[in-house]
């Protein structure tokens, strides 16, 4: 494997300038004339026969764009100097934005994952989301570059999105407001049960300062005695391979193979973790401790890396639904114009040699989320009553069944049963009297769901985790 650092979703590494005669001679002759000068044929007739004025450089970003999705690859991608620039910004230490994880595939944008904390996750944006809309802009026919500059902004500007859900099968428009995001990429608390400590350390991105940050939590929790620990990779979309490789290390067995690298001929390369230098005393207690690793179908890429090792080795348990699934590395070249291309370059498989890709990593102890944290946030206005059909109405049915009230239709029309809930709901709340939808109630609605999800007893999979580790612990 080149010496190269890899980069599972965000390629940035410069590799290398290919100039345009080293690439010329790879290409075999067809007719008697090489495909680029086929190529040139093509440059040359519409610059000289085309009624349609176009600059040079025009014609030559679109012939690279064509290339690159001529792949099929949504991870293959080229980007023009400015697009590369924005690209390579979205790793820096502070950046504006929303948040989110995205590739494209057939001309559709897809969310991969939303980065945890940020503006988009907080807006309720899920894996899978396909954004066919930004503003007023419809997405048909864009490139990666051209969404991404549409995304940019000002912190505190608002950004509205139109998504189509596949696991609602309709529309939905979230306003997401752009924020400063420091990159900081681990988390760390003692969750306490019955005088019992365990350490949770979450994992936003494996970014190139991820490493750093791990071992400064790790080192804090290992000195308040803890008895056991979380790892969790959540809506983490990825990041660079050295990094996964530095945080493996502290948890496994020095020049242990953690993963697998498979070139275009089907070469294996094994990937092996690295000693910790200075930090051996660390990596012999961390070893004792019993693992869970957290992940769900947001955990993509790099962070499939960690889970599938750990689950392999047999040094941690997954609780959670399955992964992601994206089983390939992408290297990055500078190219001579200033523009990046970034192609898939290897498969990964994991210590047992399976492709994860399209399947994602099952986890050994499956946990489902609660309804409510799977519940968008959405502008809610206007007034329904008995009778209506909207929407609205529908997002309120959802949301009232998920806290527990009787709800019979979750379809939009509002039917007796959904006005005996919001009854329910306003005198539960104090609200003024009555039995409609209207804004006070979807304000006290969402305040509600910001509240049950900011309650730790509420997440589901981190208490699965934890009664696994209890038991582990002997109580």
């Amino acid at each position: 494997m080149p010496k190269s650092r890899l980069f599972l979703f965000l390629a940035f590494t410069v590799l290398a300038v290919t100039t345009y005669t080293a690439v010329r001679h790879q290409f075999v002759s067809v007719e008697g004339a090489s495909e680029l000068e086929v190529v040139e044929e093509l440059y040359s007739l519409i610059e000289e026969q085309s009624v349609y004025e176009l600059e040079s450089g025009t014609l030559v970003e679109g012939a690279l764009r064509g290339m690159a999705s001529a792949i099929q690859d949504p991870y293959s991608t080229y980007y023009s100097k400015e697009e590369a620039a924005i690209h390579k910004a979205s790793l820096a230490g502070e950046k504006v934005g929303i948040g989110i994880e995205m590739s494209e595939k057939n001309g559709k944008f897809l969310v991969i994952s939303p980065v945890k904390s940020s503006p988009a996750e907080k807006a309720g944006i899920r894996p899978y989301d396909e954004i066919v809309q930004i503003n007023d802009v419809r997405l048909d026919g864009k490139t990666m570059g051209e969404v991404m500059k549409l995304m940019q902004g000002k912190a505190g500007e608002k950004v509205s999105l139109v998504l189509y859900r596949p696991s609602l099968e309709r529309h939905i428009t979230v306003v997401v407001e752009r924020a400063e995001m420091k990159n900081e990429t681990v988390l760390s608390e003692i969750v306490e049960v019955e005088g019992v400590k365990i350490g949770h350390i979450t994992i936003t991105l494996f970014a190139e300062n991820t490493v750093e940050q791990w071992l400064e939590s790790l080192t804090k929790l290992m000195e308040q005695d803890i008895k056991g620990l979380i790892v969790d990779v959540r809506d983490n979309p990825g990041g660079y391979l050295h990094s996964v490789a530095g945080i493996i290390s502290t948890l496994g067995e020095q020049n242990k193979t953690f993963a697998y690298m498979q070139d275009a001929k089907g070469h294996l390369e094994p990937v092996k973790t690295v000693k910790v230098e200075g930090l051996e005393k660390l990596n012999k207690a961390v070893r004792k401790l019993p693992l869970v690793v957290l992940q769900n179908e947001g955990s993509a890429s790099a962070s499939e890396v960690f889970s599938a090792a750990m689950q392999s080795w047999g040094t941690g348990t997954l609780v959670g639904v399955t992964s992601f699934g994206k089983g390939t590395v992408q290297e990055s070249w500078n190219l001579a114009n200033g523009g990046q291309v970034k192609l898939s370059t290897n498969k990964w498989l994991t210590p047992k040699e399976a492709w994860v890709h399209g399947k994602g990593v099952k986890p050994d102890v499956d946990a489902e989320q609660h309804p409510l944290f799977e519940i968008e946030f959405v502008p809610l206005r206007g007034r329904f009553e008995v009778g209506d059909f909207s929407e609205e109405v529908a997002y309120a049915q959802k949301v009232l069944h998920a806290f527990g009230f009787q709800i019979v239709r979750q379809d939009g029309y509002f039917d007796e049963t959904t006005q005996e809930a919001v009854i329910d709901f306003r005198e539960r709340y104090d609200l003024d009297e009555g039995d409609a939808l209207d804004e006070l109630f979807f304000e006290k609605l969402q305040e509600q769901i910001t509240l049950y999800k900011s309650k730790k007893e509420n997440d589901l999979q981190l208490q699965m985790a934890v009664s696994y580790l209890m038991h582990k612990a002997g109580h």
